[in-house]
């Protein structure tokens, strides 16, 4: 049989960030943590592995024949780059999600288990999917450990992995835990924005400006100005924690920022070809459209309140929601009455509140 040893450095070789074999046992203190936030509401409306906690923690729910599970983590910096400077009118993209960095992951995954299977064994590549909660089986695999971010930490990489596993009935020797934690620090706690890490290792999904930006229906008015340039993911707590620091100060990169205007001129083949990598609520553009606004109207630019403006007249309602919001933000000489004449032939009432609240922030003078 493939030895473990030969499908770790196989792995490693081809720029795995570590490797790791668990047994498949449910995860009964994870089904427990995530049914206490569901519980509590801090999943928000996020589903994944929450909307079926109980088959997200036994993998032989879905693959009774599971005897090991083969975690593999990949770090996808310095090659994601770093978005660099705020500039008005363009947006940045968390690191993970300049590319598809699961393409790495996947291949990995796809060679242990072409091993395995050659050996004669069952084997299933499993990753960024709701059958499998992928931190638990990496701390478990001693691939890493928790962070105080909710992440799995791994040494030399910190938190910039991506996680997946090869599910097999090939009854490998497992790996022990790391014997290892974020001990006294908790840099990460503070650093993100919103405080949606309401305690060490418990993060608030109603505060967490990633899920945001990736869940359907209206964002928050509360939000909006936290989500600050942002189009797509967060990344201020991995920033912030030590582990990643190396790694991160070697990212220079200019990778990670897009043009907003170019964003939000272009047709749904072209924004679904060039972001279909990410997760997209119903794969609608709409969504990817909605966030630019709401960046736009915190990065201004010369042409940000005319851009926004066009939205006003959009067959989408909730297009016309965050436009109204872009344009009391940007608040130049004319937005009230721009915000006046949409407000004229308006009948969504969701719409015309935010065009009230919008006419108030531009008028007060407050940005």
């Amino acid at each position: 049989m493939e030895s473990l040893e030969r499908i770790r450095r196989k792995a490693l070789d081809a720029g795995a960030a570590g490797v790791g074999v668990c047994d498949a046992e449910p995860f009964v203190a994870t089904a427990a943590a995530i049914e206490a936030r569901v519980a509590a509401g801090m999943n928000a409306g996020m589903r994944f592995t929450f909307a079926d906690p109980a088959r997200a923690t036994d993998i032989r729910a879905s693959l009774p024949w599971a005897q090991r599970l083969v975690v593999v983590a990949w770090g996808y910096l310095p090659d994601a780059g770093s978005p660099g400077p705020a500039e008005p009118g363009t947006a940045r993209i968390a690191r993970f999600a300049t590319e598809n960095h699961y393409d790495g992951l996947r291949r990995v995954l796809a060679g242990i288990a072409t091993a395995l299977r050659a050996d004669g064994h069952q084997a299933e590549p499993i990753s960024d999917d709701n059958r499998l909660v992928d931190r638990a089986a990496a701390v478990r695999a001693g691939v890493g450990w928790w962070g105080k971010n909710t992440m799995v930490l791994a040494p030399g990489a910190g938190p910039w992995l991506l996680l997946g596993s090869v599910v097999t009935d090939a009854e490998l020797p497992v790996s022990e835990p790391m014997g290892r934690d974020c001990g006294t620090c908790d840099a990460c706690l503070p650093a993100c924005p919103t405080g949606a890490l309401v305690t060490p290792g418990l993060l608030d999904a109603r505060r967490c400006l990633a899920y945001w930006l990736q869940a359907p229906g209206v964002i928050p008015y509360e939000l909006r100005r936290a989500i600050d340039d942002r189009i797509y993911g967060c990344d201020d707590c991995l920033e912030a924690c030590p582990p990643g620091g190396r790694l991160l100060a070697g990212s220079t990169a200019a990778r990670g920022r897009t043009d907003l205007l170019e964003l939000l001129g272009a047709d749904d083949a072209t924004l679904l070809d060039r972001y279909g990598h990410w997760y997209i609520p119903r794969r609608q553009p709409r969504y990817l459209r909605r966030n630019a606004l709401i960046a736009l109207g915190n990065t201004g630019g010369p042409r940000a309140a005319a851009v926004a403006a066009g939205f006003l007249s959009n067959p989408d309602w909730l297009l016309r929601a965050h436009a109204a919001w872009a344009v009391g933000e940007v608040g130049d000489e004319l937005a009230a009455a721009v915000l006046d004449a949409a407000a004229a032939g308006e009948n969504h009432r969701e719409v015309q509140t935010e065009i009230v609240l919008a006419r108030e922030v531009a008028t007060a003078g407050l940005r």
